[in-house]
């Protein structure tokens, strides 16, 4: 059978428990046609690109499915009718990759970054100064001292 990944994007206000139940929905959809999900994820809410029927925001789901194209055809005209999915893509690939998804791994990488103090260093690899270490400015915003005339 073809290999497919699939995304879909729901509705914003739709609680957690409710965009996972909408993958578990298309799943078994995907079962009673004769297919099988071999992985899904779920990504959370993000930012859209642009606004999608009011919406700025929405539940993103992947999934990662082994399936007749009948089958897939049915998922997406059911997904397209269901007014909580605001889109859906379907691509057709040649073999599914190992692991985690690329959102997930970027996912990952956020999260086990160091969340401690400033580091002692800026980019570029010089000193970071502090605002106290700006030295002294002159207190005139003119650019220029100004003498003061007996």
């Amino acid at each position: 059978m073809p290999l497919y990944e699939h995304v879909l994007i729901a509705r914003q206000d739709l609680s957690n428990t409710q965009a996972e139940g909408l993958i578990e929905h298309f799943s078994t959809v995907l079962a009673d046609n004769g297919g099988t999900v071999k992985e899904s994820e779920y990504w959370g809410v993000r930012t859209l690109a642009y606004k999608i029927n009011k919406n700025r925001k929405g539940h993103y789901a992947f999934l990662r499915t082994d399936a007749p194209s009948a089958a897939v055809q049915e998922m997406e005209r059911l997904a397209r009718l269901h007014d909580d999915v605001m889109r859906v893509l379907t691509i057709k690939v040649d073999a599914h990759q190992e692991g985690p998804s690329i959102q997930m791994q970027k996912r990952d990488e956020r999260d086990s970054r160091d969340r401690g103090p400033r580091r002692d260093r800026d980019d570029r690899g010089g000193e970071r100064r502090d605002r106290d270490d700006r030295g002294d400015r002159g207190g005139d915003r003119g650019g220029e001292r100004r003498e003061e005339r007996n």
